[in-house]
């Protein structure tokens, strides 16, 4: 996969990656552009910063608080790039990259970019599956992304990142939840993938926390809908 990556870098993006790998204190000029005023330099430094996160991600871990603060820039691209890059930092800095949490949510639903989406996704599920606290912590996100893009393209690759985080240290709970969001598709899927993923992570689930009638989780009413109801 790398390779292949690599094989796709324009000419710019060679030479400034080639930059960062022959002088490190070139790393630092490159994560100083994610703030720039320049789209097309805070996209090109974003591109850089993951190429370096596949190789070399603990490089980036003394610039988390930079790649956190990238979140919020305008462009899709750049945010993509940088959630991608926080997720591989995710094994050995979980902790720190808790502060992407709410720019990884917004993102997550996010109107215009796929992939972008997906990449939030990920991340969410990648940072997840590390504890149990924040298994607790991301599953109702990660449970309304499921619903929302329960039909769309992305929603098979989203189901391997749900893999990931049901093999993960999540919480019995939220096991049981996912377990019960997943079981219709499990059994009833439409498409021959989507049945096979969703039943394979359920009968893991199921066996792993020896779940018995495993339930969906149950939908939190807002003060404004229940005034509404009750107008």
């Amino acid at each position: 996969m790398a390779t292949e990556q690599v094989q796709e870098l324009s000419a710019e993006e060679a030479e400034r990656l080639a930059s960062v790998e022959a002088d490190r204190d070139a790393l630092a000029a490159l994560v100083e552009d994610l703030a720039g005023h320049s789209r097309r330099k805070r996209q090109l430094s974003a591109r850089v910063v993951n190429l370096v996160a596949q190789r070399e991600p603990e490089l980036l871990a003394p610039y988390i608080p930079d790649l956190v603060d990238a979140l919020y820039r305008p462009e899709a691209q750049t945010r993509w790039e940088v959630l991608d890059a926080l997720t591989l930092l995710v094994p050995a800095h979980a902790k720190e990259v808790g502060a992407a949490y709410d720019g990884a949510e917004a993102a997550l639903f996010d109107e215009i970019s796929a992939t972008l989406r997906l990449s939030a996704f990920r991340m969410l599920c990648t940072w997840g599956a590390t504890d149990r606290g924040r298994s607790k912590k991301v599953w109702p996100v990660i449970d309304e992304a499921i619903q929302c893009y329960h039909g769309d393209l992305e929603y098979r690759d989203m189901l391997g990142c749900l893999h990931e985080f049901a093999q993960g240290k999540i919480e019995g709970g939220v096991a049981g939840e996912l377990a019960g969001r997943l079981q219709f598709d499990a059994e009833n899927g439409k498409g021959s993938y989507l049945k096979a993923r969703s039943s394979e992570i359920y009968d893991m689930l199921v066996k792993r926390f020896k779940l018995d009638h495993p339930q969906k989780r149950a939908r939190t009413v807002s003060k404004s809908e229940d005034m509404d109801d009750d107008e």
